[in-house]
């Protein structure tokens, strides 16, 4: 009976382990991170994103107008892919596809795309930075495929 109990233990830990979940974000290291797309350092975590993949390496964004860009690129990514963008207010990473975002032309960001993300509108709404811009949608900065990872 004993060996039954554990044989089953093992079992269920081994299917744990293969069920993961979707790729999560990982920490930002400013000081040692360049952006995939125009290399520069991905120095401020309020404009940042990234491109996460089961089994890859994160691939990491100083602004998202380089994340958009790289995407307009590079259209096949590692399945399972999920970008994220870094909520302009908290730092929180949350995924591309369901943030929302805001264009300023009078708010300078690392690359000059004058975008930034937020988690929600009561993110967005909260954030002064966000005041006088424009609103936006995931669709209406990365296009009808919208970023890896699903729909908003």
């Amino acid at each position: 009976m004993r060996a039954v109990l554990l044989l089953g233990l093992v079992a269920l830990l081994g299917l744990a382990a293969c069920t993961q979940g979707p790729p999560q974000p990982v920490p930002l290291d400013t000081a040692n991170e360049a952006c995939r797309h125009c290399r520069m350092m991905a120095s401020d975590v309020h404009y940042a994103a990234q491109i996460v993949a089961p089994a890859e390496e994160p691939l990491f964004f100083d602004d998202v107008g380089c994340l958009r860009d790289f995407l307009a690129g590079h259209p096949r990514l590692g399945e399972g892919a999920i970008a994220y963008v870094a909520d302009h207010r908290t730092d929180a990473w949350v995924p591309a596809a369901r943030a929302v975002y805001t264009k300023d032309e009078n708010r300078a960001t690392p690359m000059g795309s004058h975008l930034i993300a937020h988690a929600d509108e009561a993110s967005r709404q909260a954030d002064p930075a966000a005041a006088g811009g424009v609103h936006l949608t995931a669709h209406d900065v990365f296009g009808p495929a919208g970023p890896p990872g699903g729909t908003p």
